[in-house]
Parts: C-alpha cells; structure tokens; sequence
C-alpha cells in the first residue's frame, strides 16, 4: 500500500482498537449458529456480520480487517462490506469514527486514480468505485473534486474509461453523470489527448472526447 492508504489503515486500527475483536461470533440460532472468526474465509462473514451475525461492536472490531483486505486482496466486494455500514447507520457513529471510515475511502480513491490500469484490490475501476461510493457517501463532491486536482497521465486514463463504459452502458450516479458532461471534462480530455496523442492509449482519450462533444 502506497503511504497514504498505508496511514489510513492504521488510523482505522487506531481508531476501533476500543472495540475487542472475538474469535467466536453468536450467530441466528435458527441459521447459524456460533460463527468463527476465519481471517482465511471472510467472504460468508461480511454478508451476514450485523445481520445474523455478531453485533454492532463486532462490525466496528471487525472493520479495519475487512477494509484493510478490500485493498491488499481480491476476496471481497466492496459492495457488500460498505452496504454493511450503510445498514448499521456508520453516519451516526462517533465523529473519530465517521472520519477515519472517510479518509479511508478517500484515500481509497486517491490510490485508484493515482496508477492506471489500477493497483487497489478488490477495487476495480473509477466507474465501479463511484457506483459503490454512490450509495454509501452523502456527496460525490469530495470524489469529483479530488479528480479535478489529480492531473496526471493516470488519472485522464481512467476519466476516459469512465466516458467510454457509460457509452457502454454502465450506471453513474447522477451526479456523477452530470459532472461528466461539463465542459471542463471535455477540456480535459482535449488537454490529454494534445499531450498524449503519440502514445497507445491516444484513441481512447479522442473517443471520450468525442463522446461527450457529440453529446454537448
């Protein structure tokens, strides 16, 4: 992990240590019965974790294990563990709490915009991301924005992605999709193509582009 979600991460351990981790979670006792704690097999976990399974306190003592593995493996879905915090209200919780769950997700982002193609786990692409991010954030502002200020070969890539897949047939937030269809998106791709027109991936920055001014 680059250093900034490296720094996230531990703020996340740092921030729930308060909340003991057990091996042993009290699951349905119709359904499930006692649950193991598997750091090998967290799949089936995290989609009962808060349901069926443990309480609230062990989703928090779970929580910087489950979000650390969504960036170093592919075993889990980003979906399915921060629907997990929308269905436990996370936007209640602590303010320390609420914080170091954003910067995690921020710096989550960051990541995935900073390489290209990327290098974040079970983290796909921009488009999947803000899809996910859509419905477990109260704004795609601070998302859109980072975007903005990230400038890189990297990141025009995969604004170019994003254009290409909803011309595809991928579902944006809306306000994602109006974002997309400003002029300063269609500069920025002009911009990126001037800049990259002699390298492989030229073709995609144009037809983004030309997507968008068709559409404009």
């Amino acid at each position: 992990m680059e250093d900034e979600l490296a720094a996230a991460v531990g703020r996340l351990r740092e921030t729930f240590a308060r909340y003991p981790r057990r091996a042993v979670l009290e699951g349905c006792p119709h359904c499930r019965g006692s649950v193991p704690v598997d750091e090998d097999h967290l799949f089936s976990l995290t989609i009962s974790l808060g349901n069926t399974v443990g309480t609230s306190d062990d989703v928090k003592s779970l929580l910087p294990l489950l979000l650390e593995r969504l960036v170093t493996g592919n075993d889990l879905y980003p979906s399915v563990v921060l629907s997990m915090l929308v269905r436990e209200g996370w936007r209640t919780w602590p303010a320390a709490e609420r914080e170091a769950v954003d910067g995690y997700v921020m710096a989550v982002w960051r990541s995935l915009l900073a390489e290209y193609p990327p290098q974040v786990g079970s983290f796909g692409d921009a488009a999947g991301f803000l899809s996910v991010a859509g419905e477990f954030s109260s704004s795609m502002g601070p998302f859109l924005h980072a975007w903005e200020t990230i400038r890189t070969p990297a990141a025009d890539r995969h604004l170019a992605d994003l254009v290409i897949g909803w011309v595809g047939g991928v579902q944006l937030p809306d306000a994602v999709f109006t974002w997309m269809h400003r002029s300063m998106v269609r500069d920025r791709l002009y911009g990126a193509f001037e800049r990259d027109h002699d390298v492989s991936w030229a073709d995609d920055l144009a037809r983004a582009y030309d997507f968008l001014a068709w559409q404009g």
